[in-house]
């Protein structure tokens, strides 16, 4: 099994485009006002947005994207304009995490783990 999808919910799925395509999400199915697509440009995943008339309540939603050159990557965002709740950091279950919010309030984290995201020192077998 493999996971590929992800699908998220928006009280404005136009609004929300824009931002994930300033992420770096590449559009691939545009049905605006109520459904969109994208790919992610690493690997085979897709990312979706859905319109509802309310969002969950409570912690809601967490996101998170990897990318190699995380640094480099919040230090490009920070140029387009999206603003994080917390830079680049070293957490102590060895991931670097930058964190931000989408338009809705959905949590983003972007990180670099690595080799650790799958094989921490206390993976088990």
């Amino acid at each position: 099994m493999d996971l590929n999808q992800i699908t998220i919910p928006s009280l404005d799925v136009e609004k929300a485009t824009e931002f994930y395509k300033t992420l770096g999400l590449h559009l691939i199915v545009d049905a605006v006002p109520r459904y969109v697509r994208f790919e992610c440009p690493d690997g085979n995943s897709t990312f979706s947005i859905h319109k509802v008339d309310a969002l969950p309540k409570g912690n809601g939603v967490i996101i998170y994207f990897e990318d190699d050159n995380l640094d480099d990557l919040v230090s490009k965002l920070q140029k387009k304009g999206i603003s994080f709740t917390q830079l680049p950091e070293d957490q102590s279950y060895l991931w670097r995490e930058a964190r931000l919010q989408d338009p809705d309030g959905n949590n983003i984290i972007l990180f670099h783990a690595g080799k650790n995201r799958k094989n921490p020192p206390w993976r088990i077998n």
